[in-house]
């Protein structure tokens, strides 16, 4: 969260950015719109302003422990139409926890190799 990754838009600590329009990988296209709250280098975080749900919400945190960092993740979803809603969160939920485990998993990787070329 230092560094913005290139193309990407930097935003100054504590400002949101409006107007994000995400996509989710074999899923129609939809206009969601997110607020995401920036307060670098500790976290980021995404809310949904508009979409097809009453509410979304993710937190990517950085924290820092005897010089090891954590990197963190808490998300919620909250749906409505009763047992329609509770469905379709069965649905999309397990997929897209698995592609936040295995955007981790990749994040962990990289940060162990370059850990490990630091120590030479």
């Amino acid at each position: 969260m230092a560094a913005p990754e290139a193309g990407r838009r930097d935003t100054p600590a504590g400002h949101d950015l409006p107007g994000t329009a995400p996509s989710a990988p074999g899923r129609p296209p939809a206009t969601p719109v997110e607020t995401v709250p920036f307060d670098r280098p500790r976290r980021v975080a995404f809310r949904l302003v508009r979409g097809p749900v009453p509410l979304v919400t993710e937190e990517f945190t950085l924290s820092e422990r005897d010089g090891a960092t954590t990197l963190g993740y808490a998300g919620e979803l909250c749906t409505d139409f009763a047992a329609a809603g509770r469905w379709w969160a069965g649905q999309v939920a397990p997929p897209w926890e698995a592609a936040v485990r295995a955007s981790f998993a990749g994040v962990k990787a990289e940060a162990e190799r370059r850990a490990g070329q630091g120590s030479h």
